[in-house]
């Protein structure tokens, strides 16, 4: 039975992926939980017919009174046995029957979907957000949101059925059973629903900003927390320990700060409340007192009247609470979509179409990007890179080389110019072909916290075993038998702990080269891909590199000259800008500034340039 409730909605439902999803909180609601409208509109009735069964059973223990103050126990049982075992027969049966299609439709149907639907959309959608956003932003913020904008989600839903249909039905049902007594009874309740609501409504109001305050301090500070440890290396290298800890303290107070203010705000209303119910329950049951005095009403209806108001009292802090939670769960989500509601930017033109890669020729025309600072980045670079050729791009730090690549992979949009390959426009073909065609090994090639296997096959999903261990062997990777992790797993089993932590340097960039020849793209793009290698490891990669160059199309940026100095032209930026172009040798005999870059390196790389040539 409760397998048939949780497969009522499917989670992983196909649904409209939009680049701008709502960003006001009830139309995201109202987006996220559209496959569940179904479920909704049946939780919302049997949530209904519980507090109208609740309400019965208030009713009916005044209709006993009133048989055992009128009769004797075998006038009682002669008159009223079969009404008395059919309301038993309804306790008994029926009353779990609806409680528990209530429970399983909210606990089993609703709840672990919705949140597995949430996490799932929202995780989908923060993924197709370009580089320069996850740049702008903590890992952990943004994984905090992600985790508990779901869970705040189904907390809102399920306080909306749980709580707040069951106590509408409960004060609707209430006045009914009291006006049908003596319409008099119903005022005192009227004058406390009116005072009630307007507490909830003070509530709500001060209530769901202080707690999207809260919400927002608390993932400040697992922002900041997760920082540390994501770089725990260098906290231990600079000694760096207290003043992480004074880093911390200082969003931690300021999260104090905020949920501070949200208890004082609940505290208030817990007196206030208070002070209500003390009114409801004196009124209701003093006035039935006195309409019984007065001969109007019986015993009955004077157990039943003091019976609701007693249930209302319990009901109230219940819901008060309930309330409260819903929306603090709602400032949650609010604070969530800051992040899962972003609008996607750097998207596929609607009738992009697979890059069709021929030849791998690629003209760069007029490129500018300052990353909207109106400085740095590219001024104008106009480069053509022919089907097969090799190039080494080098210049200073700053010079635009990291910025051409991540253009060339569309990992932002140039602000001016064209990026074409093989005559398309990069703008017009689908980021992900685009990126399968490009190879990349970088300088510091962080890996999953995987198997060694899954690093390598991230390459090239479908390749087979032996594909991998190919790979392997051509990246000098002959350390991963040895390899074994806390868990015991070993060789390629092993789990590389987190961006590859448990692996030294070199072996994440020989796993990050096997994963690139694994992919065998015909563009390869190689950003100092042997500067975490020792010599001799170098020495043997670098013979790997030259035959996975063969037939492809290579732009390989280096600040060790020498490891370019073969390739068949030399481009060299500065200051934005192509300064220069030209084979090794045509460089050196024009006395530039190639030329002088190689005359001041030390030990093989780059060395410090006088100030008035520093680039920027």
């Amino acid at each position: 039975m409760i397998r048939f409730f949780e497969r009522l909605v499917d989670p992983y439902v196909a649904y409209p992926e939009l680049d701008a999803p709502p960003r006001r909180l009830w139309p995201f609601l109202r987006d996220y939980t559209r496959p569940f409208r179904r479920v909704f509109a049946l939780t919302g009735f049997t949530s209904v017919l519980v507090g109208a069964v609740e309400l019965s059973l208030i009713w009916y223990i005044g209709r006993i009174v009133d048989f055992l103050d009128h009769g004797t126990p075998a006038t009682v049982w002669q008159q009223h046995g079969g009404e008395l075992l059919f309301a038993a027969a309804l306790v008994l049966l029926v009353r779990p029957a609806l409680g528990a299609v209530s429970t399983m439709l909210i606990h089993n149907a609703i709840l672990p979907n919705l949140g597995a639907l949430v996490r799932w959309r929202a995780h989908r959608h923060v993924l197709r957000q370009s580089i320069g956003w996850f740049e702008n932003d903590f890992a952990g913020r943004i994984a905090n949101r992600i985790t508990q904008t779901p869970m705040a989600t189904s907390d809102v839903v399920f306080h909306l059925f749980d709580a707040v249909a069951f106590a509408v039905t409960m004060l609707i049902g209430s006045g009914v059973v009291l006006s049908g007594t003596d319409p008099r009874l119903v005022l005192p309740l009227v004058i406390w629903l009116v005072l009630y609501l307007a507490l909830i409504r003070w509530t709500l109001r001060r209530a769901g900003p202080a707690s999207k305050a809260a919400s927002d301090a608390r993932s400040a500070v697992l922002g900041r927390v997760v920082d540390a440890y994501t770089n725990i290396h260098s906290v231990k290298l600079f000694a760096h320990h207290d003043t992480e800890i004074g880093y911390a303290r200082e969003v931690i107070e300021q999260a104090r700060d905020k949920i501070r203010t949200e208890m004082r705000i609940i505290s208030r209303m817990d007196i206030m409340l208070t002070v209500l119910n003390g009114a409801l329950i004196v009124s209701v049951t003093g006035w039935a007192l006195a309409l019984w005095f007065q001969g109007a009403a019986s015993v009955g209806m004077v157990a039943a009247a003091t019976a609701l108001v007693l249930r209302l009292n319990n009901m109230t802090y219940w819901i008060m609470w309930a309330t409260t939670a819903l929306v603090q769960a709602l400032g949650i989500v609010s604070e969530g979509m800051e992040t899962i509601t972003a609008p996607v930017t750097l998207v596929d033109k609607p009738d992009a179409k697979p890059l069709a890669l021929t030849q791998g020729r690629i003209d760069i025309r007029e490129v500018r990007h300052h990353y909207g600072r109106g400085s740095g980045g590219l001024d104008g670079v106009s480069l053509t890179v022919q089907p097969g050729e090799k190039i080494g791009l080098v210049g200073r730090s700053g010079a635009g080389k990291s910025t051409l690549v991540k253009l060339l992979l569309r990992f932002y949009d140039t602000e001016a110019g064209q990026i074409l390959i093989d005559g398309q426009d990069i703008a017009s073909v689908t980021q992900e072909s685009l990126r399968r065609n490009i190879g990349m090994v970088q300088q510091d090639s962080s890996l999953l916290h995987r198997s060694v296997r899954e690093n390598i096959l991230y390459g090239r999903p479908e390749a087979s075993e032996a594909e991998v261990a190919a790979a392997a062997e051509r990246a000098a990777a002959d350390f991963i038998p040895d390899l074994q992790d806390a868990e015991g797993r070993t060789g390629y089993d092993a789990r590389v702990g987190e961006r590859g932590v448990k692996l030294s340097g070199g072996q994440r960039q020989r796993i990050a080269l096997a994963r690139v020849i694994l992919k065998d793209a015909p563009i390869l793009v190689l950003d100092e891909a042997t500067s975490a290698l020792d010599s001799e490891i170098e020495a043997a990669i670098q013979d790997t590199l030259y035959g996975l160059m063969e037939g492809k199309t290579v732009i390989a940026i280096a600040h060790r000259l020498s490891t370019i100095a073969h390739m068949d032209r030399i481009v060299v930026l500065d200051d934005g800008r192509v300064a220069e172009e030209g084979t090794h040798a045509e460089l050196l005999a024009r006395g530039g500034l190639y030329a002088r870059l190689w005359n001041r390196q030390s030990g093989g790389f780059l060395g410090t340039e006088p100030a008035e040539e520093a680039a920027e």
